[in-house]
Protein backbone atom coordinates (compact mmCIF):
# COMPACT_ATOMS: atom_id res chain seq x y z
CA UNK A 1 0.00 0.00 0.00
CA UNK A 2 1.45 3.51 -1.28
CA UNK A 3 2.38 5.42 2.34
CA UNK A 4 0.07 8.54 2.11
CA UNK A 5 0.78 11.61 3.78
CA UNK A 6 -1.01 11.52 7.84
CA UNK A 7 -4.91 12.85 7.15
CA UNK A 8 -4.65 14.51 10.83
CA UNK A 9 -2.52 17.62 11.95
CA UNK A 10 -0.88 18.73 14.83
CA UNK A 11 -3.72 21.35 15.62
CA UNK A 12 -6.09 18.75 15.96
CA UNK A 13 -5.03 18.03 19.26
CA UNK A 14 -5.31 21.38 20.81
CA UNK A 15 -6.01 22.78 24.43
CA UNK A 16 -8.94 23.33 25.64
CA UNK A 17 -7.67 26.49 27.41
CA UNK A 18 -5.41 28.35 25.19
CA UNK A 19 -7.08 26.92 22.09
CA UNK A 20 -3.43 25.83 20.70
CA UNK A 21 -1.74 22.71 19.40
CA UNK A 22 -0.46 21.10 22.99
CA UNK A 23 3.14 22.00 24.69
CA UNK A 24 4.21 19.45 26.98
CA UNK A 25 0.50 17.96 26.99
CA UNK A 26 -0.02 16.38 30.75
CA UNK A 27 -2.82 14.39 31.32
CA UNK A 28 -5.27 14.67 34.65
CA UNK A 29 -6.85 11.88 36.77
CA UNK A 30 -9.95 12.52 34.59
CA UNK A 31 -8.64 12.03 31.47
CA UNK A 32 -8.68 14.71 29.93
CA UNK A 33 -5.29 16.55 28.41
CA UNK A 34 -3.59 20.31 28.87
CA UNK A 35 -0.67 21.98 28.65
CA UNK A 36 1.25 21.92 31.69
CA UNK A 37 1.52 25.48 31.79
CA UNK A 38 -2.10 26.48 31.24
CA UNK A 39 -3.37 23.74 33.64
CA UNK A 40 -0.80 24.57 36.61
CA UNK A 41 -1.66 28.14 35.72
CA UNK A 42 -5.48 27.56 35.97
CA UNK A 43 -5.02 26.23 39.12
CA UNK A 44 -2.72 28.46 40.84
CA UNK A 45 -5.16 31.49 40.37
CA UNK A 46 -8.16 29.85 41.11
CA UNK A 47 -10.98 31.50 42.84
CA UNK A 48 -11.12 28.48 45.21
CA UNK A 49 -8.16 27.53 47.27
CA UNK A 50 -8.06 23.87 48.19
CA UNK A 51 -10.49 22.77 45.28
CA UNK A 52 -9.32 21.85 41.99
CA UNK A 53 -11.75 21.43 38.61
CA UNK A 54 -10.91 20.03 35.36
CA UNK A 55 -11.51 23.08 32.94
CA UNK A 56 -13.38 20.52 30.87
CA UNK A 57 -15.46 18.21 32.50
CA UNK A 58 -15.58 19.95 35.59
CA UNK A 59 -15.11 17.53 38.12
CA UNK A 60 -13.78 18.12 41.91
CA UNK A 61 -10.58 17.44 43.11
CA UNK A 62 -10.16 17.86 47.07
CA UNK A 63 -6.16 17.28 46.52
CA UNK A 64 -4.42 18.88 43.72
CA UNK A 65 -4.09 15.93 41.17
CA UNK A 66 -0.61 14.89 40.53
CA UNK A 67 0.09 15.34 36.64
CA UNK A 68 2.05 14.06 34.45
CA UNK A 69 3.59 14.34 31.38
CA UNK A 70 1.25 11.59 28.37
CA UNK A 71 4.80 10.67 26.85
CA UNK A 72 2.62 9.02 23.98
CA UNK A 73 0.39 11.85 22.66
CA UNK A 74 3.67 14.05 22.65
CA UNK A 75 5.33 11.59 20.65
CA UNK A 76 2.14 11.49 18.39
CA UNK A 77 2.36 15.43 17.94
CA UNK A 78 6.12 15.96 16.89
CA UNK A 79 5.42 13.03 13.98
CA UNK A 80 2.28 15.32 13.22
CA UNK A 81 4.54 18.25 13.33
CA UNK A 82 7.51 17.05 11.59
CA UNK A 83 5.39 15.51 8.20
CA UNK A 84 3.78 18.96 7.97
CA UNK A 85 7.00 20.68 7.68
CA UNK A 86 7.26 18.10 4.99
CA UNK A 87 4.39 19.12 3.38
CA UNK A 88 6.21 22.43 2.51
CA UNK A 89 5.26 26.29 1.93
CA UNK A 90 1.92 25.47 0.82
CA UNK A 91 0.96 24.07 3.59
CA UNK A 92 1.53 26.88 6.19
CA UNK A 93 -0.80 29.15 8.23
CA UNK A 94 -2.84 31.82 6.09
CA UNK A 95 -1.74 35.50 7.48
CA UNK A 96 -3.91 38.66 7.26
CA UNK A 97 -2.88 39.12 3.19
CA UNK A 98 -3.53 35.65 2.65
CA UNK A 99 -6.64 33.42 1.22
CA UNK A 100 -7.23 31.06 4.01
CA UNK A 101 -8.67 27.43 3.75
CA UNK A 102 -12.39 27.04 3.66
CA UNK A 103 -12.53 23.49 4.94
CA UNK A 104 -9.31 23.77 8.03
CA UNK A 105 -11.73 24.04 11.01
CA UNK A 106 -9.70 25.79 13.31
CA UNK A 107 -6.25 27.65 12.65
CA UNK A 108 -7.02 27.77 8.74
CA UNK A 109 -4.16 27.11 6.39
CA UNK A 110 -2.99 29.27 3.23
CA UNK A 111 -5.03 28.30 0.69
CA UNK A 112 -2.77 26.90 -2.76
CA UNK A 113 -6.00 26.96 -5.28
CA UNK A 114 -9.41 28.10 -5.43
CA UNK A 115 -12.49 25.77 -7.29
CA UNK A 116 -15.03 27.61 -9.24
CA UNK A 117 -16.64 25.18 -9.45
CA UNK A 118 -17.26 24.35 -5.85
CA UNK A 119 -16.36 28.15 -4.81
CA UNK A 120 -14.23 27.50 -1.94
CA UNK A 121 -10.34 28.01 -1.68
CA UNK A 122 -8.57 24.85 -0.74
CA UNK A 123 -4.90 24.11 1.43
CA UNK A 124 -3.11 21.46 0.02
CA UNK A 125 -4.56 18.92 2.40
CA UNK A 126 -7.83 19.22 1.43
CA UNK A 127 -7.33 20.14 -1.70
CA UNK A 128 -5.72 16.31 -2.39
CA UNK A 129 -9.72 14.58 -3.66
CA UNK A 130 -10.01 17.40 -6.50
CA UNK A 131 -6.32 15.98 -7.49
CA UNK A 132 -6.92 12.37 -6.68
CA UNK A 133 -10.45 11.31 -7.34
CA UNK A 134 -12.36 11.38 -10.80
CA UNK A 135 -15.38 13.35 -9.19
CA UNK A 136 -13.73 16.13 -9.35
CA UNK A 137 -11.94 16.17 -12.50
CA UNK A 138 -13.96 18.53 -14.27
CA UNK A 139 -13.78 21.16 -11.32
CA UNK A 140 -12.05 24.09 -12.66
CA UNK A 141 -9.43 25.21 -10.32
CA UNK A 142 -7.47 28.14 -10.34
CA UNK A 143 -4.80 30.86 -8.29
CA UNK A 144 -6.05 30.89 -4.84
CA UNK A 145 -8.74 34.10 -4.97
CA UNK A 146 -10.70 35.97 -2.29
CA UNK A 147 -12.76 37.35 -4.17
CA UNK A 148 -14.94 34.97 -5.34
CA UNK A 149 -18.45 36.84 -5.10
CA UNK A 150 -16.74 39.11 -8.07
CA UNK A 151 -16.90 35.75 -9.93
CA UNK A 152 -20.77 35.29 -9.13
CA UNK A 153 -23.45 36.43 -11.41
CA UNK A 154 -25.51 38.74 -9.48
CA UNK A 155 -29.17 37.02 -10.78
CA UNK A 156 -28.59 33.35 -11.23
CA UNK A 157 -25.53 32.96 -8.55
CA UNK A 158 -23.67 30.98 -11.05
CA UNK A 159 -20.16 31.36 -12.26
CA UNK A 160 -19.25 34.05 -14.99
CA UNK A 161 -17.77 31.68 -18.04
CA UNK A 162 -18.49 34.34 -20.78
CA UNK A 163 -18.03 37.74 -21.73
CA UNK A 164 -21.00 39.98 -23.49
CA UNK A 165 -18.83 42.30 -26.30
CA UNK A 166 -22.49 43.64 -26.87
CA UNK A 167 -22.98 44.63 -23.25
CA UNK A 168 -19.44 44.80 -22.72
CA UNK A 169 -20.12 42.61 -19.40
CA UNK A 170 -19.09 38.88 -17.84
CA UNK A 171 -22.31 36.56 -17.63
CA UNK A 172 -22.89 33.45 -16.81
CA UNK A 173 -23.99 30.41 -18.77
CA UNK A 174 -28.17 31.09 -17.92
CA UNK A 175 -27.81 34.93 -19.08
CA UNK A 176 -26.42 33.33 -22.76
CA UNK A 177 -29.25 30.89 -22.77
CA UNK A 178 -31.95 34.38 -22.24
CA UNK A 179 -31.27 37.64 -22.18
CA UNK A 180 -27.74 37.59 -23.58
CA UNK A 181 -28.83 35.06 -26.52
CA UNK A 182 -28.59 36.80 -29.64
CA UNK A 183 -25.16 39.06 -28.54
CA UNK A 184 -21.98 38.80 -29.33
CA UNK A 185 -20.50 36.73 -27.06
CA UNK A 186 -16.66 35.26 -26.39
CA UNK A 187 -14.77 33.39 -23.35
CA UNK A 188 -12.91 35.85 -20.93
CA UNK A 189 -9.71 34.06 -22.10
CA UNK A 190 -10.28 35.12 -25.93
CA UNK A 191 -11.71 38.81 -24.35
CA UNK A 192 -8.81 38.97 -22.19
CA UNK A 193 -5.94 38.19 -25.15
CA UNK A 194 -7.56 41.01 -26.95
CA UNK A 195 -7.68 43.24 -24.36
CA UNK A 196 -4.12 42.43 -23.21
CA UNK A 197 -2.81 44.11 -26.35
CA UNK A 198 -4.99 47.13 -25.81
CA UNK A 199 -3.80 47.31 -22.16
CA UNK A 200 -0.43 47.24 -23.50
CA UNK A 201 -1.21 50.03 -26.04
CA UNK A 202 -2.54 51.91 -23.01
CA UNK A 203 0.22 51.34 -21.26
CA UNK A 204 2.99 52.62 -23.61
CA UNK A 205 0.81 56.07 -23.95
CA UNK A 206 0.98 55.94 -20.21
CA UNK A 207 4.49 55.67 -19.82
CA UNK A 208 4.90 58.29 -22.26
CA UNK A 209 2.70 60.64 -21.04
CA UNK A 210 5.08 59.91 -17.36
CA UNK A 211 7.94 61.14 -19.25
CA UNK A 212 6.84 63.74 -20.90
CA UNK A 213 5.53 64.96 -17.62
CA UNK A 214 8.82 64.45 -15.78
CA UNK A 215 10.52 66.52 -18.76
CA UNK A 216 8.48 69.25 -17.95
CA UNK A 217 8.70 69.06 -14.43
CA UNK A 218 12.69 68.91 -14.87
CA UNK A 219 11.79 72.18 -16.68
CA UNK A 220 10.15 73.56 -14.02
CA UNK A 221 12.73 72.57 -11.50
CA UNK A 222 15.13 74.32 -13.84
CA UNK A 223 13.36 77.49 -14.31
CA UNK A 224 12.75 77.93 -10.40
CA UNK A 225 16.72 77.52 -9.98
CA UNK A 226 16.86 80.14 -13.01
CA UNK A 227 14.43 82.11 -11.16
CA UNK A 228 15.95 82.15 -7.82
CA UNK A 229 19.81 83.04 -9.52
CA UNK A 230 18.25 85.90 -10.89
CA UNK A 231 16.64 87.89 -8.29
CA UNK A 232 19.59 86.78 -5.62
CA UNK A 233 21.86 88.65 -8.22
CA UNK A 234 19.24 91.28 -8.86
CA UNK A 235 19.01 91.32 -4.85
CA UNK A 236 22.91 91.23 -4.48
CA UNK A 237 23.46 94.60 -6.79
CA UNK A 238 21.18 96.71 -5.49
CA UNK A 239 22.56 95.70 -1.84
CA UNK A 240 25.85 97.31 -3.78
CA UNK A 241 24.17 100.07 -4.57
CA UNK A 242 22.24 100.60 -1.24
CA UNK A 243 25.41 100.09 0.32
CA UNK A 244 27.60 102.66 -1.62
CA UNK A 245 24.82 105.38 -1.05
CA UNK A 246 25.18 104.58 2.72
CA UNK A 247 28.66 105.03 2.19
CA UNK A 248 28.72 108.17 0.56
CA UNK A 249 26.09 109.48 3.19
CA UNK A 250 28.15 108.38 6.24
CA UNK A 251 31.19 110.21 4.42
CA UNK A 252 29.14 113.27 3.90
CA UNK A 253 27.63 113.40 7.37
CA UNK A 254 31.81 112.98 8.79
CA UNK A 255 32.52 115.72 6.83
CA UNK A 256 29.61 118.05 7.18
CA UNK A 257 29.78 117.59 10.93
CA UNK A 258 33.78 118.24 10.93
CA UNK A 259 33.59 121.10 9.06
CA UNK A 260 30.57 122.77 11.74
CA UNK A 261 32.52 121.37 15.05
CA UNK A 262 35.90 122.86 13.00
CA UNK A 263 33.96 126.06 12.39
CA UNK A 264 32.60 125.85 16.14
CA UNK A 265 36.16 125.74 17.86
CA UNK A 266 37.71 129.13 15.89
CA UNK A 267 34.77 130.65 16.82
CA UNK A 268 34.36 129.66 20.99
CA UNK A 269 38.35 130.73 20.80
CA UNK A 270 37.85 133.75 19.86
CA UNK A 271 35.38 134.21 21.78
CA UNK A 272 36.98 133.16 24.40
CA UNK A 273 40.22 135.59 23.73
CA UNK A 274 38.02 138.11 24.18
CA UNK A 275 36.72 137.07 27.57
CA UNK A 276 40.03 136.78 28.81
CA UNK A 277 40.84 140.27 27.88
CA UNK A 278 37.57 141.62 29.19
CA UNK A 279 38.07 139.99 32.28
CA UNK A 280 41.98 141.60 32.55
CA UNK A 281 40.23 145.05 32.34
CA UNK A 282 37.53 144.31 34.80
CA UNK A 283 40.80 143.58 36.79
CA UNK A 284 42.30 146.88 36.48
CA UNK A 285 39.44 148.80 36.56
CA UNK A 286 38.54 147.32 39.83
CA UNK A 287 41.86 148.12 40.87
CA UNK A 288 41.75 151.96 40.11
CA UNK A 289 38.33 151.66 41.76
CA UNK A 290 39.96 150.97 44.65
CA UNK A 291 42.47 153.54 44.69
CA UNK A 292 40.18 156.20 43.50
CA UNK A 293 38.21 155.45 46.64
CA UNK A 294 41.46 155.66 48.60
CA UNK A 295 42.20 159.19 46.93
CA UNK A 296 38.58 160.78 47.58
CA UNK A 297 39.64 160.14 51.07
CA UNK A 298 42.86 161.57 51.71
CA UNK A 299 43.73 164.28 53.23
CA UNK A 300 46.64 165.67 51.42
CA UNK A 301 44.85 168.11 48.81
CA UNK A 302 47.97 168.36 46.63
CA UNK A 303 48.37 164.73 46.54
CA UNK A 304 44.55 164.42 45.82
CA UNK A 305 45.22 166.87 42.93
CA UNK A 306 48.05 165.02 41.24
CA UNK A 307 46.44 161.95 41.51
CA UNK A 308 42.84 162.95 40.14
CA UNK A 309 44.42 164.07 36.83
CA UNK A 310 46.24 160.36 36.04
CA UNK A 311 42.91 158.87 36.45
CA UNK A 312 41.27 161.19 34.35
CA UNK A 313 43.51 161.11 31.18
CA UNK A 314 43.93 156.83 32.06
CA UNK A 315 40.57 155.99 31.64
CA UNK A 316 40.25 156.44 27.78
CA UNK A 317 37.68 155.21 25.53
CA UNK A 318 35.57 152.61 25.93
CA UNK A 319 36.35 149.09 24.25
CA UNK A 320 33.53 147.85 21.80
CA UNK A 321 33.52 143.51 22.64
CA UNK A 322 30.32 142.98 20.36
CA UNK A 323 30.45 139.38 19.23
CA UNK A 324 28.49 138.34 15.94
CA UNK A 325 27.10 134.73 15.93
CA UNK A 326 25.80 133.29 12.52
CA UNK A 327 24.11 130.58 13.20
CA UNK A 328 24.17 128.91 9.59
CA UNK A 329 27.34 127.20 9.53
CA UNK A 330 27.07 125.99 6.18
CA UNK A 331 26.81 128.08 2.82
CA UNK A 332 22.93 128.86 0.92
CA UNK A 333 23.75 126.49 -1.44
CA UNK A 334 25.02 123.10 0.24
CA UNK A 335 22.22 123.61 2.96
CA UNK A 336 19.47 123.65 -0.31
CA UNK A 337 21.08 120.45 -1.79
CA UNK A 338 21.09 118.93 1.86
CA UNK A 339 16.99 119.69 1.81
CA UNK A 340 16.41 118.13 -1.94
CA UNK A 341 18.25 115.35 -0.84
CA UNK A 342 16.26 114.80 1.85
CA UNK A 343 13.00 115.39 0.70
CA UNK A 344 13.92 112.70 -2.17
CA UNK A 345 15.04 110.06 0.93
CA UNK A 346 11.98 110.41 2.22
CA UNK A 347 10.03 110.10 -1.06
CA UNK A 348 11.78 107.23 -2.06
CA UNK A 349 11.41 105.65 1.62
CA UNK A 350 7.43 105.64 0.76
CA UNK A 351 7.12 103.75 -2.40
CA UNK A 352 4.85 101.35 -2.37
CA UNK A 353 5.90 98.15 -5.10
CA UNK A 354 1.96 97.18 -5.15
CA UNK A 355 1.58 94.14 -7.38
CA UNK A 356 -1.96 94.75 -8.07
CA UNK A 357 -2.53 91.52 -10.49
CA UNK A 358 -1.21 88.50 -11.98
CA UNK A 359 -0.40 90.34 -15.11
CA UNK A 360 1.62 92.77 -13.50
CA UNK A 361 3.03 90.28 -11.41
CA UNK A 362 4.89 88.20 -14.44
CA UNK A 363 5.52 91.64 -16.31
CA UNK A 364 9.15 92.85 -15.23
CA UNK A 365 8.49 96.50 -16.38
CA UNK A 366 6.12 96.83 -14.19
CA UNK A 367 8.22 97.65 -10.98
CA UNK A 368 10.63 98.91 -13.20
CA UNK A 369 8.77 101.82 -14.68
CA UNK A 370 7.57 102.18 -11.02
CA UNK A 371 11.52 102.92 -10.57
CA UNK A 372 12.14 105.19 -13.49
CA UNK A 373 9.32 107.06 -13.27
CA UNK A 374 10.77 108.58 -9.86
CA UNK A 375 14.49 109.19 -10.87
CA UNK A 376 15.01 110.64 -6.73
CA UNK A 377 17.46 107.78 -6.38
CA UNK A 378 19.59 108.52 -9.42
CA UNK A 379 19.33 112.22 -8.40
CA UNK A 380 20.52 111.23 -5.16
Amino acid sequence: MEAGKPSLSADQYFCPMCLDALNEPVTISCGHSYCMDCINDYWDKSDTPGIYKCPECRETFTVRPQIKRNTMLKDILEKLKGAEADVGPSQSYAGPDDVSCDVCSRRKRKASKTCLTCMASYCEAHLQPHRKSEAFKRHKLEEATGNLQEKLCAQHHKVLEIFCRTDDTCVCLLCVATEHKSHDTVTPEEERTERQSQLGEKKAEMIKRIQEKEEKLAEMKETIVRIQSSAEKEVQEHEETFKSMLQSIEKLRSEVTEVIRDYMQRKVGKVKELMTKLENEIKDLKTRDTDMTELSQTDDHVHFLKRFQYFCDSLGEEDKFNISINEDFLPDTLRISFSEMKKSLEEMSSWEFVKSSETEVDNPGYILHNLRSRNGLLKC
